[in-house]
């Protein structure tokens, strides 16, 4: 997924996320950053909530702001030692020098996109959501029993489809769309009750795409999901002990603790069930 940018307004509790300290993998003198002692991390301009508070990547609030944070002190950097600088989103997936150590900006895994760049292990799983409107019939819906009855839809071939087919399974044949686009514009029309696709794409409908748009919930994901990856130079020096502090963060929790705190019911997202 990747990127339709707009103004993304969404009300976020701004408590600071408390992250478990893990050793780090190296210690920050030992790794050959763009400058020594300092990790570098990018991010684009303006970056959007939920992902970034108050277009402030520097203050620790929001999903990645929050993710960039725990892998730099996994590798051994304070918050003292973090630099951010800016980079739009179609250079960072572009071959060629970069201006930051890594990137950090929903950037989806892609075969296509490893032959320029390379990634991390991912730090997100990508989940899919419903998104309606707040005056739609399932606009307070809780469960995925009580999508039954909706008429949803999905843009054709997606993982969003399957996963009305797969995992909603409604008793309305589900709308089938050959964009995003059109798809949404189809519920502004009240063609459909609800769209389904990726929860990064459903915080911009809802925000910026439609009016009184809502987040019903969102689906567990199941292994071989999209991911998220850090972004660094193809061949990079760092990449084996980036992907290392993100393994590390999985492991222990970090990533769930941060995604509940900034992507789920705190964010308007909550799970369905």
């Amino acid at each position: 997924m990747k990127k339709n940018k707009s103004v993304i307004a969404a009300a976020l509790a701004s408590a600071a996320v408390t992250l478990a300290f893990v050793a780090p993998v190296h210690a920050a003198p030992s790794l050959p950053t763009l400058t020594k002692g300092v990790l570098t991390i990018a991010t684009d301009n303006p970056a959007y909530s939920p992902y970034f508070v108050d277009n402030k990547p520097a203050n620790g609030k929001g999903f990645e702001s929050a993710i960039a944070y725990a892998v730099a002190k996994q590798l051994g950097y304070s918050a003292s030692q973090v630099k951010w600088v800016v980079a739009p989103f179609n250079s960072v997936i572009q071959p060629g020098k970069k201006n930051f150590d890594f990137d950090i900006n929903e950037v989806s895994i892609t075969a296509d996109r490893a032959k320029a760049v390379d990634f991390s292990t991912g730090y997100y799983d990508v989940a899919q959501a419903v998104v309606t409107t707040k005056t739609s019939k399932i606009a307070k819906a809780k469960s995925i029993a009580d999508l039954a009855n909706a008429k949803l839809g999905a843009a054709v071939g997606t993982t969003s489809y399957s996963t009305i087919t797969d995992v909603i399974k409604p008793k309305n044949k589900p709308s089938v769309f050959d964009t995003n686009d059109i798809a949404t514009q189809a519920l502004i029309n009240g063609q459909i009750d609800g769209l389904v696709v990726d929860l990064p794409t459903a915080f911009y409908i809802a925000a910026a795409g439609i009016k009184n748009g809502v987040i019903v919930g969102q689906f567990a994901t199941k292994p071989g999901a999209e991911q998220f990856g850090l972004v660094l130079s193809k061949g990079s020096a760092l990449t084996a002990s980036v992907s290392k502090a993100v393994d590390a963060l999985r492991a222990n929790g970090t990533l769930k603790t941060i995604a509940n705190a900034w992507l789920s019911s705190s964010a308007g997202a909550p799970t369905l069930k």
